[in-house]
Order: structure tokens, then C-alpha cells, then sequence
């Protein structure tokens, strides 16, 4: 299998930003780093924490043309990390008395989850995705489908939409009145954007403010983050990475979509920020600082949830949780985005951090039943996480 080599991309460019520790290996997690980008990826950086140790890191370019390098304090689109700072929003006002976590949504969106589901479905279930309430994007981007369907797709709806400004009202209106797939409260859920649009009006309705300021306000502005926001358009300022959609090989080279309306997933999936910025959110969420200890006690119980990609994982109420055999228990949150992703985890004791963000996405080419293939650098993105989180 091919393994896109971007131009411009020089092996040695690896750059460490800081530094000085006893319990990180730097050589190892600059040698893992620069390994993902000689496996394909164009750029990415990273930020690990250790106590008061801190290591950053970039690798590659965050141009392929002109090779203009990647760094480590570039703004990022993180995705549906996101949707932890929705989920510790709903939880807030849930402390405050003004959301009933177990009860229905109906009571407070009537209009928008009608009839005997308005009464079935809790809010509870919209935030761990076990709602049986559908996913809206195969309907607003009608080229693209999720697993196992993905060999039926094309990557036109991506170019249609770029510029396209979505009213959340009716992609949730396409969610909601789309076949059910599956019972209010059975599992496994299915992981879906419609939910958490259904948050975003939830906070709407009884903060009487929109969901975005909310968030800025009292999980962004409270945590400190200064390079964190949601974008009020298709681009957004500071120092940025080019982001390359592959689409599994049907974009050969993988296209530019760093300029994108993402108001198809708004406070669900748009959230810019950096990895100092996302570390610094995870720690103080896990140290009770965003969240009351209850909360987070809330937030970490899981259920068992299929993702997009067709895997079955645990997931809590915005938070999902990572671990090896016979290693400590890391929580955080993953989040892609049309050319970029990122992964956010802290471990349970909050002492160990690690924030990852890369310029490519859906660089695994698909066999004949539709299943994405194996790629270097999965085995290269997965020795760094061992190296990060495990030392």
C-alpha cells in the first residue's frame, strides 16, 4: 500500500519546544513523533505532561507546497473534543438544578423531540449517545455515509458544503425525524451529532444565551484557555496547519479543507484550540475544577457506544476512556474534523497528559466490503500514544 510522501516534508524536521524533565524520555517521544510523520502524516505536534514536566514537539510541514514547518503552539480545529466542554456545560447547569440529568427531553424541547420519544429519550441519553436517535450527517452531506456503507460514498458533498451555512434546527430536525437505530436507553448506543445539537438547544433554552457564549464563559474562560474559541466563520486566526482530507483514497493528493464553515457540527464538533490549551482543560475537568466531583463521577460511568468508524467503546457523558493491560486508566476525548483530528487523554490521578493534533485525515484506503485498511501509520500514531501516556 502507498504511503503519501507530502513535498516538502524534510525527515529531520522535528522540533522540541521545551523541556526539562526526569520522567520523560524525550528522545522516545521525539523519535515516535518524527516516526508518524515518516509513516505519511504531513505534520503534526504534541504536547505530554508529566507532574510539572512538560515536553513539545512538531514534526513536518504544515504546508505540503510550500513546506512551511509545523510547530507546537498552532491553533487547531480538535473536533468532537468538543463535546466534553458541551457535556461539562450541560452538567453545570444540571449542579445548578436547571436541567434533570435523568429527565426527559421533552419537557424542555418538546417541539424538537415530539410525542411518546420526547418523553422516553433523557438527557442523560443524549449525552453517552444512547438515545436511538439517528446520526443527521448522511443526510446533509449525501455523498458521504458512515460505516459499513463507506465504499458507497464520494467525497462531492465535501466541496458543496464548504462554504454552506447549516441551521442546527434542521440538522436536527433530519436526525430526529430519520429511522431510529435503536430503543432510548438500549445499548450498545450509536455515537451520533444529532445529540449533541440537542445540548446545544437544551443550553439554549435555560441559560438564555446561546450555547457558544455559555461555553466561552464558564468552561473556557473558567479553565483559563487563551488560544481556545469557536470559530465565527470558515477560517479562524493564529498560527495554523493547511488540513488534508484523503476521504480513503478517493482524494488523491488529499485536498486542502482548512477553510471550512463548520456550522454542520457547531458546539458539537468546531471548537479551535492548542495542546497546551486542551491538557490544561482535561486536568483541571479531572481535578473536579470544572465540574463538582459528583459530576465527573457522573461523567466517567460508561456505556457501551459504537462509534463512527464501526468500533464498539466505552463512553461516558463526554468523556470516554483509554487504557493498555495492566496500565493506569486515561480519560479524555478524540476529534476529527475534514483534514484534521486530534486526541486528548489525561490519567485518572491527572499527573500524566498527552494532546496529539495531525494535518491528515482518512488516510486508510478501503477493501472491496468497505472496511478501511491498515496503514503505517496507525502502528506509528499508536506507538507514540504507548510512548506518551506509558513512558
Amino acid at each position: 500500500m502507498r504511503t503519501w510522501a507530502p513535498r516538502g516534508a524534510h525527515p529531520e524536521s522535528c522540533e522540541r519546544t521545551q523541556v526539562v524533565s526526569n520522567s520523560l524520555d524525550l528522545t522516545a517521544l521525539d523519535a515516535a513523533l518524527e516516526n508518524v510523520h515518516r509513516a505519511g502524516m504531513p505534520g503534526l505536534f504534541a504536547e505530554v505532561r508529566d507532574g510539572d514536566q512538560v515536553w513539545r514537539g512538531a514534526a513536518g510541514v504544515a504546508d505540503v507546497t510550500t513546506g512551511r514547518p509545523v510547530t507546537a503552539d498552532m491553533r487547531h480545529r480538535v473536533g468532537s473534543i468538543t463535546k466534553t466542554f458541551t457535556a461539562a456545560a450541560v452538567l453545570q447547569q444540571v449542579e445548578a438544578g436547571r436541567i434533570g440529568l435523568d429527565a426527559p427531553i421533552g419537557r424542555y424541547l418538546p417541539k424538537l423531540v415530539p410525542g411518546v420519544r420526547g418523553d422516553a429519550i433523557t438527557v442523560r441519553m443524549l449525552i453517552n449517545h444512547t438515545s436511538g436517535l439517528a446520526e443527521y450527517f448522511p443526510y446533509a452531506f449525501p455523498s458521504l455515509k458512515a460505516f459499513p456503507a463507506l465504499a458507497e460514498t464520494r467525497p462531492e458533498s465535501l466541496d458543496h458544503h464548504r462554504f454552506t451555512r447549516f441551521d442546527h434546527l434542521d440538522l436536527i430536525e433530519m436526525g430526529v425525524t430519520a429511522p431510529p437505530v435503536g430503543t432510548p436507553g438500549g445499548t450498545p448506543g450509536l455515537y451520533s451529532n444529532t445529540h449533541y445539537l440537542l445540548l446545544v438547544q437544551l443550553l439554549n433554552k435555560v441559560t438564555g444565551t446561546a450555547a457558544e457564549q455559555y461555553i466561552t464563559r464558564n468552561v473556557i474562560e473558567r479553565a483559563g484557555l487563551r488560544d481556545t474559541g469557536f470559530p465565527s466563520g470558515p477560517t479562524f486566526d493564529g498560527p495554523q496547519s493547511q488540513l488534508y482530507e484523503a476521504w480513503f483514497g478517493m482524494i488523491d493528493p488529499p485536498r486542502d479543507y482548512s477553510v471550512y464553515d463548520m456550522s454542520w457540527v457547531g458546539p458539537s464538533a468546531s471548537l479551535i484550540s492548542t495542546v497546551a490549551d486542551v491538557n490544561r482543560f482535561y486536568g483541571m475537568l479531572l481535578a473536579g475544577e470544572i465540574v463538582s466531583p459528583s459530576s465527573l463521577e457522573q461523567m466517567q460511568r460508561t456505556v457501551q457506544v459504537v462509534s463512527q468508524e464501526g468500533k464498539t467503546i466505552d463512553y461516558g457523558l463526554g468523556l470516554y476512556p483509554m487504557e493498555a493491560p495492566g496500565q493506569a486508566t486515561f480519560w479524555g476525548h478524540g476529534g476529527t474534523v475534514w483534514g484534521g483530528g486530534a486526541l486528548a487523554m489525561t490519567r485518572a490521578d491527572g499527573e500524566r497528559q498527552m494532546a496529539v493534533a495531525v494535518n491528515m485525515q482518512r488516510w486508510n484506503r478501503l477493501d472491496s466490503s468497505g472496511r478501511p485498511q491498515p496503514h503505517p501509520i496507525d502502528d506509528a500514531l499508536a506507538a507514540l500514544f504507548r510512548v506518551a501516556m506509558y513512558g
